[in-house]
C-alpha cells in the first residue's frame, strides 16, 4: 500500500510540473503530459526510489530523479513537440518542480525504509561459516631462492 502511494504522489506531482513546464512554453496537450508524467513516474520510482535512494540516501536520489526528469523531458519533447532549444526551458521548471516534490518523497520513503533495511542488515552481518577459509602460511615457497641468498651472503 505504501508503494502505491508513494506512485500517485510521484504522478500527480509529475503531472501538475509537466502542465506548468510543458503548457507554459508550449501547446502541449493533456496526452503528451499523461505520456511524460507515466514514464517519469515509473522510471523515476525503480531507479530513484528503489536503487538509488536506499544505497546512497536523498541527496543522490533527488539528483538523479532530477536528471533524469531533465533529460527525458529535453530528449522526447524535443521529439514530440519539435523544438529543440525552447524545450530545454520547460524541462529545467519540470525538473525543479519535481525535484522539490521527491524531497518529500524520499522523506515519506526513509522512514518507511529504514526499519525493513536494519532488519536486513542484522540477518546479514551473522556470520557465515560456509564463507570461513582458513589459510596457511610458509616463510619460502621456493627453497632454491633461500639456498642461493645463504650462498650470497657468506
Amino acid at each position: 500500500m505504501k508503494h502505491i502511494t508513494v506512485l500517485l504522489v510521484k504522478f500527480i506531482s509529475c503531472i501538475i510540473a509537466f502542465a506548468v513546464g510543458l503548457d507554459l512554453f508550449f501547446d502541449a496537450n493533456m496526452v503528451d503530459i499523461l505520456s511524460f508524467s507515466l514514464f517519469v513516474t515509473v522510471v523515476s520510482y525503480m531507479l530513484g526510489d528503489r536503487i538509488v535512494l536506499p544505497n546512497w540516501g536523498r541527496a543522490a536520489a533527488t539528483v538523479v530523479d532530477f536528471l533524469l526528469v531533465y533529460l527525458s523531458v529535453w530528449i522526447f519533447g524535443s521529439v514530440l513537440l519539435h523544438s529543440y532549444v525552447q524545450i530545454a526551458w520547460g524541462s529545467i521548471l519540470s525538473a525543479v518542480i519535481i525535484g522539490a516534490a521527491e524531497i518529500f518523497v524520499h522523506a515519506r520513503l526513509l522512514d518507511h525504509i529504514s526499519p525493513e533495511r536494519e532488519t536486513r542488515d542484522r540477518q546479514s552481518a551473522v556470520f557465515n561459516r560456509r564463507l570461513a577459509y582458513g589459510t596457511e602460511f610458509a616463510e619460502e615457497q621456493d627453497i632454491r631462492s633461500a639456498k642461493y641468498e645463504k650462498e650470497y651472503e657468506e
